[in-house]
């Protein structure tokens, strides 16, 4: 497995297991077949409403001996409408079961996301989070958030696949060592991505499928990464990318593609309804 430092030193898994879209039940298989794959970075949401789920996984790998605790790195986030919920950190830690997490982030850019982001930084303060992230940030509302910041962000979590790789937004945060975790790695399913002339033409080079190539692609390009799936042979083989490397002739060839779509398209009006958005849990 290869790591990546933060800015606060703490090292991240280049490759971790995504659990969005994830029922509670899927999420605990997908993420202890994970575990038994080699897998240390798990990451889900309060959104993604499978943090028990989650939980139950790792706390299964580790009452098995599968993996300790400090050798995980988990990530989750807090939903918008929890955002000014004082109480909304102790309450995600108790659904996943862990006295910490590696890595918080607020989700949206929506309602009072200063407010969420104080909260990251009380847990941070308080041991809770061992690093901060910001999810989907972009444009003036990332201004006001590293203007209001005490402890600028960790991790970004952005939509992130070899035709968007966010350039403008990373550019402007490198002063602050942030780093980027892709989510949509493989393209959101989008098989023109995948079976674009030169993954396949490096699949066959490396005997890898193409997603392996594309995942080795995330890696190489220093991103954090983390592919979804709940069958067990794509989880296996999405962590097999660590015998070979693109050359940069490779990599050169591979960012020509840049630009070229995107996936996801949220506008204020959007990212505003995430603000009223109720998790079923809440109350």
């Amino acid at each position: 497995m290869k790591y990546i430092t933060l800015s606060n030193g703490v090292k991240a898994p280049a490759l971790g297991i995504g659990t969005f879209m994830l029922s509670p039940e899927d999420a605990e298989k997908a993420v202890y077949a994970a575990i038994k794959n080699g897998y240390t970075c798990i990451d889900t949401a309060n959104g993604y409403m499978n943090e028990i789920g989650v939980g139950k996984a790792i706390k299964r790998a580790i009452d098995d001996g599968i993996v300790k605790r400090e050798d995980l790195f988990v990530s989750t986030k807090l939903w918008p409408t929890l955002y000014e919920d004082e109480a909304a950190v102790d309450k995600t830690l108790e659904r996943l079961g862990l006295d910490y997490v590696d890595l918080l982030f607020i989700h949206q850019p929506s309602g009072n996301f200063v407010a969420g982001y104080k909260q990251l930084e009380k847990a941070y303060k308080d041991g809770e989070a061992k690093s901060l992230g910001i999810s989907n940030f972009h444009d003036e509302k990332l201004e006001k958030l590293l203007t209001e910041a005490d402890i600028k962000p960790h991790v970004i979590q952005l939509e992130v696949h070899p035709y968007c790789t966010e350039k403008e937004i990373m550019g402007r945060l490198a002063e602050y060592g942030t780093k980027l975790m892709g989510w949509y790695p493989l393209g959101h399913g989008d098989p023109d991505l995948v079976k674009e002339e030169i993954f396949t033409k490096l699949a066959d080079k490396y005997h890898k499928s193409n997603a392996q190539i594309v995942l080795r692609w995330h890696v190489q390009m220093g991103f954090l990464t983390i592919p979804g799936s709940k069958n067990p042979d794509h989880i296996r083989d999405n962590a097999d990318i660590f015998d070979f490397t693109l050359t940069d002739e490779e990599m050169a060839e591979i960012a020509k593609l840049d630009g070229t779509k995107k996936y996801y398209h949220a506008d204020d009006a959007q990212e505003e309804k995430y603000a009223t958005m109720h998790l079923p849990f809440e109350g």
